[in-house]
């Protein structure tokens, strides 16, 4: 911690004189914490004191509640997936059990009867704890029937008490939020901007992203809420239609999710310097925010877009269907899943495409447009043999990308290096699977073949694999291109151009004074093996970026083997 002489020294207080947007001083949307934490539950802890709220500051209350013997769960707000046996993985939307939670970055928690640590930032807590009691054990007595039932019983009559806890906690989470936008806005970004010799305008569109757009449609979005809310009687609240007015509005999540890998990465680099610590841990200060470095605040625009399907679905379970709201908040969790899939996918998309335009470079002799004119994401590769018009048979590696079929050969005597042969549009062929036996186009005996016919020319491409599951894996994969294709489609997920000569641009960079193929092996991008759009956990980010978004806010790993082993058994080398 850095001491606050030393900030006092580095600029004086008047400098960082804050006032509000509106040129006022508003509202804190924090209330004092004067409250006794006593005997109170989970969402009456919340009440009294938000600080319960703060990103990573719910282990005060966990303690509390667990030392008590009250069972305390958590819901996954990502994947978490894990190679080391001393953590805990699950998948979005599983419930743990939160065991321990005295630090702050790691609890340690039990899922399908596993203990283990996991990452404190990827869940969130249940507003209603007491539900897991009811369904712990699977084996009961008799008496323990009867007590299960009148549990249910008064689970049945205290169910406008669990819909008015979750409505209050979505009102809470999001005035919480606003103090936290505000806070980044007023407190790190203007003073950024005040000091242009330390920060250029890129660096704090890099850092900060859209955060004021974000800032501002969120306020529009909490008048929403407290319009509707009902402050007497809570459960009586409809605010389903606030989601759906809004949803639009939520897909500008979409850009700052996408950029915030280059904010942690763009941060990192600022912080090995002692002056931008100390800057951003004075402005921390006398904005007189709580004490989560900046990092951890730029964080929260990501994992809010996360909780709003996980709310809203706890919400949907304690509103009847008799209920004037319950419509609206059906539809709004549809709504809010859909905008983080959405959101989810185009940064899956961005992440694969540097990847890809780095696979392109390496590629000798490449010929035409850029793969990324077309394409963003490899979903199969592997070698089959192509047989010619005149029967004759060429060894050949496919990619198969959206819209795409490349064609590429490997170099003779270097294995490790594939020269560029051709491409075909996936969007004109249609593949035709053969059985095995004499194909009367080729008048050739073929095993394990498929072939793609071109609606338009009525060319025929003939392909054969070395194994009946190759071939099975290759037609799955051409079923696969053409969802996906429809599946963007109908989500309007497209790259921007400049997101991809940007790609292209840093792959070049990457190349440049290296020899094609010759200085590095051409791995081929990691394939996007997802399960349809429908089936997809609501993840964000997705598993393997994690420790990239991550990489500020969790505890660094020790360096898996597994990666060094994988890049061993590529196809590319001897």
């Amino acid at each position: 911690m850095v001491a606050r002489g030393e900030i006092a020294r580095f600029w004086s207080l008047e400098s960082l004189h804050l006032v509000s947007s509106d040129g006022g001083t508003e509202p804190s949307a924090l209330v004092d914490d004067n409250g006794s934490e006593e005997d109170l539950s989970y969402e009456d802890l919340c009440q009294a004191s938000p600080r319960y709220l703060q990103p990573g500051g719910e282990q005060l209350a966990i303690n509390e509640l667990i030392s008590d013997g009250n069972v305390v769960c958590a819901e996954a707000l990502w994947d978490h997936v894990t190679m080391d046996d001393q953590e805990l993985g699950f998948k979005a939307g599983d419930v743990i059990q939160v065991l321990e939670a005295s630090n702050k970055d790691w609890w340690w928690g039990r899922s399908e009867d596993k203990e283990a640590w996991f990452p404190a930032s990827f869940v969130r807590l249940r507003v209603n704890q007491e539900e897991l009691s009811e369904n712990s054990s699977s084996t009961r007595s008799a008496e323990q029937d009867e007590e299960a039932s009148q549990s249910r019983h008064r689970h049945c009559e205290n169910k406008q008490q669990m819909r008015t806890n979750v409505i209050r906690e979505i009102m809470d989470t999001e005035r919480v939020y606003i103090k936290h936008l505000r806070d980044i806005c007023e407190g790190y970004l203007r003073q950024c901007r005040k000091h242009t010799g330390m920060f250029t305008v890129a660096q704090l569109a890099t850092i900060f992203g859209n955060i004021e757009d974000i800032y501002k449609f969120q306020r529009k979005f909490l008048k929403d809420l407290e319009k509707q809310y009902n402050k007497e009687e809570p459960h009586l609240s409809e605010i389903g239609s606030c989601f759906l007015q809004n949803q639009e509005g939520f897909a500008i999540y979409s850009e700052y999710c996408n950029n915030h890998p280059g904010a942690c990465l763009e941060l990192a680099n600022l912080m090995k310097q002692g002056k931008y610590r100390h800057f951003f841990e004075a402005c921390r200060l006398l904005q007189q925010m709580i004490d989560i470095a900046i990092d951890g605040f730029l964080l929260t625009p990501v994992q809010k877009i996360c909780k709003y399907p996980l709310q809203l679905a706890e919400l949907l379970k304690y509103t009847t269907q008799e209920h004037g709201d319950y419509s609206n908040i059906k539809a709004a969790y549809e709504a809010m899943k859909n905008v983080a899939c959405l959101i989810n996918e185009r940064k899956r998309k961005l992440e694969s495409i540097d990847k890809i335009a780095r696979w392109q470079v390496s590629i000798v002799g490449w010929e035409g447009l850029d793969i990324l004119d077309r394409s963003s994401e490899l979903i199969h590769s592997g070698e089959l043999t192509k047989i010619t018009k005149q029967g004759k048979s060429q060894q050949r590696m496919f990619f198969l990308f959206d819209h795409q079929l490349v064609s590429c050969k490997k170099d003779l005597l270097r294995r490790d290096m594939l020269y560029y042969k051709g491409r075909l549009d996936m969007d004109e062929m249609e593949l035709v699977d053969l059985g095995d036996g004499r194909d009367k186009d080729c008048n050739l005996s073929v095993k394990n073949a498929f072939k793609l016919v071109s609606r338009t020319t009525d060319e025929v491409y003939l392909f054969c694999a070395k194994k009946q599951e190759d071939k099975a894996r290759w037609l799955q994969a051409c079923a696969d291109e053409r969802r996906r294709v429809q599946e963007d489609q109908e989500m309007g997920m497209e790259i921007s151009e400049n997101q991809k000569k940007l790609a292209m641009l840093n792959a070049q960079k990457t190349g440049h004074g290296k020899s094609k193929g010759y200085n590095r092996c051409p791995v081929a991008p990691p394939h996007q093996s997802l399960h349809p759009i429908h089936q997809r956990h609501i993840t964000m980010p997705t598993s393997v970026p994690q420790q990239q978004v991550f990489g500020l806010a969790e505890p660094k790993r020790k360096p898996s083997l597994f990666w060094h082993t994988f890049n061993r058994l590529t196809p590319f080398r001897k």
